[in-house]
């Protein structure tokens, strides 16, 4: 089958196959300029901004855009694959039998008769296992935890990897008391006037927060986003307040804007 049939192609089944040489074709000769000039590089962006996208449709529970999104995320992983490939390297059918190896090889409680009946015995085996298969047994524990990852995910999951091993608070209240002990510390860097002290003090903080979430079996990213999403909701009602009672938000006062804020608070 030609590029161009395969381009066209509708049948079911088949359309990871059509993707693969649409993508083909836009980067070959006469093709997209876009498309031809980008690297992997260059495409960083637009990984992260289609992953998040695709996060903030499931947090929306709307299934007509995730799948348009997950799309979105699945063109990325096909682009870079056909970089890959044109620079001998790597495809995407190496791409897809190298993950579909490591789940077998993660999974012998499903594929080998290995014994895993709870979800936390599966974790600690896909840990071990993973230690095993990177030949990092004898690095750091925390060795390569979240590399890459925005901070807030990456402290939730080092924290994770901490506690498997029995690195914890045994109760939400040691967790409660190291919050107000890092903003007393906070405090008093502050009224000291130490920015070093404060910097540091402040992502002492941040970090202990994310443990509180993690404790709580809460995703501190999807609470952080939640917290963005009430704060968006009221701050626009607030201006719509101030619109009402004919200032804009450059005119209002601090006062004036405290004062539609509360009352956004009661609505938004």
């Amino acid at each position: 089958m030609t590029d161009a049939e395969m381009i066209s192609l509708s049948e079911p089944g088949r359309q990871l196959e059509r993707l693969r040489a649409i993508m083909h074709r836009l980067r070959a000769p006469g093709g997209c300029p876009w498309d031809a000039e980008q690297t992997h590089g260059s495409l960083v962006t637009n990984l992260i901004e289609e992953a998040y996208e695709t996060v903030d449709a499931i947090q929306r529970c709307d299934m007509e855009h995730l799948k348009e999104e997950l799309g979105d995320l699945l063109l990325q992983v096909v682009f870079h694959s056909e970089l890959a490939e044109e620079s001998g390297r790597f495809n995407l059918d190496e791409v897809a039998k190298g993950v579909s190896d490591k789940l077998v090889r993660r999974h012998p409680h499903v594929f080998s008769g290995a014994a895993a009946n709870t979800s936390d015995a599966v974790l600690q085996q896909w840990d071990e296992i993973k230690r095993e298969e990177k030949g990092t047994s004898e690095e750091a524990y925390l060795h390569g935890v979240g590399k890459g990852l925005p901070s807030l995910l990456r402290a939730s999951k080092l924290q994770k990897k901490a506690a498997k091993v029995g690195f914890d608070w045994p109760t939400q209240c040691g967790v409660l008391a190291k919050i107000r002990e890092e903003v007393q510390e906070l405090e008093a860097a502050v009224d000291e006037q130490d920015l070093a002290a404060v910097d540091e003090e402040l992502g002492d903080l941040l970090f202990s927060v994310v443990n509180l979430a993690r404790f709580r079996k809460l995703d501190p990213e999807v609470v952080l986003a939640a917290a963005n999403d009430k704060f968006e909701r009221r701050f626009d009602e607030m201006e719509r307040r101030l619109k009402k009672q004919g200032m804009t938000l450059e005119e209002a006062t601090p006062h004036q804007m405290d004062e539609a804020w509360e009352a956004a608070k009661k609505k938004a």
